[in-house]
């Protein structure tokens, strides 16, 4: 089977890697996500809406699952194509932009990134991608988190 960046199973057939999909707290959106780790994924987007920036519900600028190559990369699966990655609020932090959150904000970001162990797109070393989070767990990991933070 093929593997994202992060080394998850990848396929343009949702169903073959458990995909379903997880409501956010607090909003009407639903991101679909790998099944162990869509309930951290939400979890996330619920504290980022709550304490970053409201998630924008009348545009179409949030994902989870998408089958495809990292941008720029035709080799590199993205992520998304194991859906352990989320876009959130993409029209506000578009990729390649950097420094689009305030001060106040990365920090609370990192404070969620830590909780949730997750990486996000701002602080890649190259192209920066304010609006992207993704796993960097092992499934294992993942769901011995979920039991911790009891999702």
């Amino acid at each position: 089977m093929e593997k994202s960046q992060n080394g998850w199973p990848a396929s343009a057939n949702p169903a073959e890697i458990h995909i379903e999909s997880f409501p956010v707290a607090g909003t009407n959106i639903k991101f679909r996500c790998a099944k162990d780790c869509g309930k951290i994924l939400a979890a996330f987007a619920a504290d980022f809406h709550s304490q970053v920036e409201p998630i924008d519900e009348g545009s179409l600028d949030d994902w989870g699952y998408a089958y495809r190559a990292v941008r720029g990369q035709k080799e590199v699966l993205s992520n998304h194509s194991s859906g352990t990655a989320i876009d959130l609020n993409s029209k506000k932090h578009p990729l390649g932009k950097e420094n689009t959150f305030k001060p106040v904000q990365i920090v609370v970001i990192r404070q969620l990134i830590q909780k949730y162990h997750l990486r996000w797109g701002g602080d890649y070393k190259g192209r920066k991608d304010d609006m992207h989070f993704e796993i960097i767990q092992t499934p294992e990991q993942v769901r011995e988190l979920t039991k911790q933070l009891a999702l």
